[in-house]
């Protein structure tokens, strides 16, 4: 059994700043994408480029980020191709809740007026 205190075995070619990235990527990656794809969908950004630049951002990690020795480096590609990941998530759930929220609005306003429409007096 292990205890809080126990130290953990450092990953061979580690780095203290790739090892910090690792424990912190995830955070990191989701915050930008909320930035970046606010941008996007408050439209300071176009919609189309940014989609485009983060598929290349990815490609870039997939055949490149993924193979490279420095940990650091491997780490930041990794926070970038995550980042532009969610970042194409964003637009695509403001659109889903937007849509959502129409499709409310439209239910409400029909059965308003079903009651309106019904009321006796």
């Amino acid at each position: 059994m292990e205890t809080l205190d126990a130290p953990k075995p450092i990953e061979h070619g580690s780095t203290k700043g790739g090892r910090w990235l690792r424990a912190r990527r995830f955070r990191i990656a989701a915050w930008i994408a909320v930035g970046e794809g606010l941008l996007v969908v408050l439209h300071v950004v176009p919609r189309w480029p940014a989609i485009l630049l983060a598929a290349l951002v990815i490609a870039l990690y997939a055949f490149v980020g993924r193979n490279v020795k420095n940990d650091t480096i491997r780490q930041v590609s990794w926070v970038a191709a995550a980042s532009q990941a969610l970042m194409i998530l964003v637009p695509i759930f403001v659109a889903l809740f937007a849509t959502v929220a129409i499709v409310l609005l439209v239910v409400i306003a029909v059965v308003a007026l079903l009651v309106l429409f019904t009321d006796r007096d």
